[in-house]
């Protein structure tokens, strides 16, 4: 009867995992994904299409992060590829803000 004790914290803590990736985890991944879209998607026709598409499909995205947190048997699987999507485009963000600013112009009272 003892090892029926032993895996009470493990699933409590499976539990709290699950919760806490269903929930915030999966909010914090969808908006991450939303701001690193625009990044690799292309423009589209009028240009706004890289825009566009990441305010349609949040909704999906947040869907399926959730149901996937839900449903997967294996904890360990949704939180490696919840940190995948998250580094990746946490990524791709970060260095498109470390990059070097271009060369402003001088503005109009400091032309002599």
């Amino acid at each position: 009867m003892s090892h029926l004790t032993d895996t009470k914290p493990i699933q409590a803590q499976h539990r709290w995992a699950r919760i806490l990736l269903a929930g915030p985890g999966a909010i914090v991944v969808t908006l991450t994904l939303l701001a690193g879209m625009p990044l690799w998607l292309p423009g589209g026709a009028a240009g706004i299409d890289n825009l566009a598409f990441p305010l349609v499909l949040a909704p999906l995205i947040w869907a399926t992060l959730f149901f996937h947190a839900c449903l997967d048997r294996r904890i360990t699987r949704v939180a490696l590829v919840s940190a995948a999507l998250f580094l990746v485009h946490g990524g791709m963000v970060a260095s498109r803000f470390m990059a070097a600013a271009p060369a402003a112009a001088p503005a109009l009272g400091d032309a002599r």
